[in-house]
C-alpha cells in the first residue's frame, strides 16, 4: 500500500482530517469514522491505527474528509478493485481469456500478469478512447493480447477472427467506466449540468440521448424509463419532456435533470439523486445494453473449456436478473414436468454456479471507490464440454 505509519497526509478543508504518525484525527466522532478507518487500512495503514476526534463538528466535515481521502488514495495508486473478480476466474499461466469490456485495461492487465508468461487475452470494447488507453497500458505484454473494436455480444465473429475456439476464462464488467463518467462531453453523468446529452459507448453510433428525448413519443419515453430504469414516475417525466421540448430542444444533462426533478414530488426525492434511474434508462436504450444479453451469456459460457470460469459484474438489477436466469438455466439438470416418470428433455447440467449469492463490494472497496456500492459479482464454472 501507499500509506504507512510514518505517512503524514491532510484531508478536507482547514485540517478537518489528518493521518500522521499512525494516528487518524478527524472532525467528528460520527459512525462514518468506520468508513475512513477501512479506507486507511485498505490502503496499507496498520489494522490497529488509532484515532481521536474533535466533538461538536457536523458530519458534513467528515464527508469532505472521506471524499478527499478517496481522491488522495487514488492519486497514490491504491486500487483494490481486482480482488474478488480475478480470484474467481482462477487465472493461470498458459490459459486463454476473454475480457468483453476492456475499458481502461485494468482487468486485462491483471489477467495478463497472472497468466504470465504464456497466457493469452482476447478483448473487446466499443469506445475508441478506452481501446487506445488499454492498448497503451497493456504494451508490456505485447504479443499476448489482441483488442477488437466490437460489442462483446459479437463474440462469435471476434473469436473466429482471433482463431480462438475454447476459453479458460471470461470476464464481463457491465459498469460504465470512471473515465466515461468523469468526461463531461460523454454525457453519462447527471452531475455534469452543462454536459451534452450523448451517452454513447460507441461514438460512431448515430443514436444519442438527445435524439431520444427530442424525437421519441411520450409513450416510448415512458416505456424506456419504466422498463430500463424502473422509474415510478416514468409517465410524469415523459410528459414533462414532451412539454419542455416544445419550448426549446433538450440538449444538456442539466436540462434533463431539471425536468426529472420537476416531475417527481418532493417527498420522493429524498432517497438519492432523483435523476439516477432516468439516466440509467436512457443510457441502456442508447446502447442497447440488454438486447441479446441472455443469449450472449449463455453462448459465451458454452465456449468455456471444462473447468473454465466466467465472472460477470453487474451494476443494476435488470442486468443481474438476466445473468442469474441464464446461469440457473445452464445449471439445471432436467426441466421435465415432475409428473413424468423419466426424463425426456435430455437437458444436462452444464455449469456449477460458484456464487450462490452474488458477491458485493466490501466496506473497503466502497471506501476507495464509491461507485462499487451497487456492484454484484456472479461466477460459474463449466463442468461439461
Amino acid at each position: 500500500g501507499a500509506l504507512n505509519p510514518e505517512s503524514n497526509v491532510q484531508f478536507g478543508e482547514g485540517g478537518a482530517g489528518t493521518f500522521s504518525d499512525g494516528k487518524l484525527t478527524t472532525g467528528t466522532h460520527d459512525s462514518r469514522i468506520a468508513q475512513v478507518m477501512d479506507t486507511l487500512v485498505a490502503a496499507g495503514a496498520p489494522d490497529d491505527v488509532k484515532y481521536s476526534h474533535k466533538p461538536h463538528v457536523g458530519t458534513d466535515v467528515l464527508r469532505r474528509v472521506v471524499k478527499n481521502l478517496r481522491l488522495e488514495l487514488q492519486k497514490l495508486g491504491c486500487d483494490i478493485r481486482f480482488g474478488h473478480r480475478l480470484t474467481g476466474l482462477a487465472v493461470r499461466d498458459g490459459g486463454t481469456y476473454f475480457d468483453g469490456t476492456v475499458g481502461g485495461g485494468n482487468h486485462s492487465y491483471e489477467i495478463l500478469r497472472r497468466s504470465s508468461p504464456s497466457g493469452r487475452l482476447i478483448a473487446t470494447d466499443l469506445d475508441d478512447e478506452a481501446i487506445a488507453a488499454a492498448t497503451q497500458k497493456l504494451s508490456l505484454f505485447s504479443g499476448r493480447f489482441a483488442i477488437y473494436k466490437s460489442n462483446y455480444k459479437n463474440f462469435e465473429q471476434v473469436f473466429a477472427q482471433a482463431g480462438v475456439d475454447k476459453l479458460d476464462g471470461i470476464l464481463l464488467d457491465f459498469g460504465v467506466s470512471s473515465h466515461q463518467l468523469d468526461t463531461e462531453e460523454r454525457g453519462f453523468a447527471y452531475m455534469k449540468k452543462d454536459a451534452p446529452l450523448d451517452m454513447r459507448m460507441d461514438r460512431s453510433n448515430p443514436l444519442t440521448a438527445e435524439f431520444i428525448l427530442n424525437t421519441y413519443t411520450r409513450q416510448e419515453i415512458a416505456a424506456i424509463l419504466r422498463d430500463y430504469g424502473e422509474e415510478r414516475f416514468s409517465s410524469q417525466i415523459a410528459a414533462k419532456v414532451v412539454e419542455s421540448r416544445q419550448i426549446a430542444p433538450i440538449t444538456t444533462c442539466g436540462q434533463f435533470v431539471d425536468i426529472i426533478e420537476n416531475s417527481i414530488p418532493k417527498k420522493f426525492r429524498q432517497n438519492g439523486p432523483a435523476a439516477r434511474k432516468s439516466f440509467q434508462a436512457i443510457r441502456i436504450a442508447v446502447n442497447g445494453e440488454l438486447e441479446g444479453l441472455y443469449d450472449c451469456v449463455t453462448g459465451l459460457t458454452r465456449r468455456l473449456k471444462k473447468g473454465g470460469r466466467i465472472a460477470i459484474l453487474t451494476f443494476h438489477s435488470l442486468e443481474d436478473r438476466i445473468v442469474k436466469r441464464a446461469f440457473n438455466e445452464l445449471e439445471a439438470d432436467c426441466i421435465c414436468p415432475k409428473s413424468l416418470p423419466v426424463c425426456v428433455c435430455g437437458k444436462k447440467k452444464e455449469i456449477e454456479v460458484l456464487t450462490k449469492k452474488p458477491v458485493t463490494a466490501s466496506l473497503k472497496e466502497i471506501a476507495i471507490n464509491s461507485r462499487s456500492k451497487s456492484a454484484k459479482l456472479r461466477v460459474a464454472q463449466r463442468i461439461s464440454e
